[in-house]
Formats: C-alpha cells, sequence, structure tokens
C-alpha cells in the first residue's frame, strides 16, 4: 500500500467550546472514523504547545488574538492560548478515539515556544522538520490523503509541504472545516497552484 490518511488536530481546543473553536469540528469526527477504518497506515498530528508560545497573543502587550506579527521567521498571525500540553484542550476529541486508536503514529507540533508550527512537516520557519516526510518514506509512502482541523491553516500547510516534499496530496474537503471563508478561498487556490487534488469523502467511502 501507498497510501497514508493524515488526520490534523482533531483536538478539543479546535472543536466546539475550545479556545480555538472551528465551526462544525466535532460534527466531522465521525466521517474521519468512517475514512480512516479504509486506510491501513493512520496518523494523526497534535498541536501540543507550551505556555509561552510565540504565537499567543497573551505573550505580546497589547496585541489582539487574530492579528499579525513580524517574528524572526516572517509574518505570524496570533491566537488565543490553545493546546497547552497536558491541558484538556490538547486532548483529541473524544469522538476521535477510534481513529486515534488505530493510528500508528501520533507527530506533535509546535512544541517549540519560538516557533509555531501549522504543517505537519515542518514548523512555521520552513526548515526544521517534524520526522513525518521520513516516517512516511520509510513506509513507502507516495501518496497522502489529508483531513481534519483547521482546512485553511493546518491542513492546508501539512498538504503544501507534502508536495515539497514529493508525496501526491489528496484533501477531504467535507471531512475538514476552516476557520473562515477567506483562508478557505486562499487554501483552494493554493491548492490549485501546487496540484493538490480536492475530494469528497464519498468517492473514498462508496
Amino acid at each position: 500500500m501507498s497510501d497514508a490518511l493524515l488526520v490534523i488536530d482533531p483536538q478539543n481546543d479546535f472543536c466546539e467550546g475550545g479556545r480555538l473553536a472551528v465551526a462544525g469540528g466535532a460534527g466531522i469526527m465521525p466521517l474521519i472514523n468512517r475514512l480512516s477504518a479504509r486506510f491501513d497506515r493512520v496518523i494523526v498530528t497534535q498541536d501540543w504547545h507550551t505556555p509561552d508560545q510565540i504565537s499567543f497573543a497573551s505573550n505580546h502587550p497589547g496585541a489582539a488574538p487574530f492579528t499579525e506579527i513580524k517574528v524572526a521567521y516572517g509574518r505570524q498571525m496570533l491566537w488565543p492560548d490553545h493546546c497547552l500540553q497536558g491541558m484538556p484542550g490538547a486532548d483529541f476529541h473524544p469522538d476521535a478515539a477510534p481513529t486515534v486508536e488505530k493510528a500508528m503514529a501520533v507527530i506533535r507540533k509546535g512544541y517549540n515556544p519560538a516557533v509555531d508550527s501549522y504543517s505537519g512537516f515542518f514548523e512555521n520557519d520552513h526548515r526544521t522538520p517534524t520526522g513525518l516526510a521520513g516516517l512516511l518514506r520509510e513506509l513507502g509512502v507516495t501518496r497522502v490523503f489529508l483531513c481534519g482541523l483547521a482546512f485553511d491553516y493546518c491542513v492546508r500547510f501539512t498538504a503544501e509541504d507534502a508536495v515539497r516534499e514529493g508525496f501526491e496530496a489528496v484533501v477531504i474537503t467535507d471531512a475538514s472545516r476552516a476557520i473562515a471563508p477567506q483562508t478557505e478561498a486562499a487554501a483552494q487556490d493554493s491548492f490549485r497552484a501546487l496540484g493538490v487534488a480536492e475530494i469528497a469523502a464519498e468517492s473514498l467511502l462508496s
């Protein structure tokens, strides 16, 4: 088998009631479980931040969430505190339990306080790898299917880096949810430019 399913950040803080909730986030978990049952290789990513994470607005006096600042590696969006190591918000959503139990690996990202990490492959400096690419190559994977949260950030940047790392990337759109329409559209434009495919889950489940 040369395919793998990458399930991006199915965590409490990205679902309803969480600190950085994505509308409809919890609702995609049953579909993700159905998808993971169809794949022999499932890998899950997990945002795993420390309280002093550079991307937290609370660490920049006077700054507001959802504004940008300039940091050493470029522009960085500021977020509410979320997915703090060891806290309930960083835990996987309970409805994703079958997928997490099946996962052969969990790739934690964003644990370096000086660099945020959207992609499952690299931190936001675009130089520091997570080890995911090497794992996939060792397994003989050539094509990755992606789903999870959020479509316009962590799913997007993981898919883009997958292509840059030489993998074929396919985003399962109805098993993902976006934070905002504008960034969702930007992600779709980027996918078209890079050759990232978008499909509906039913094409894999039928």
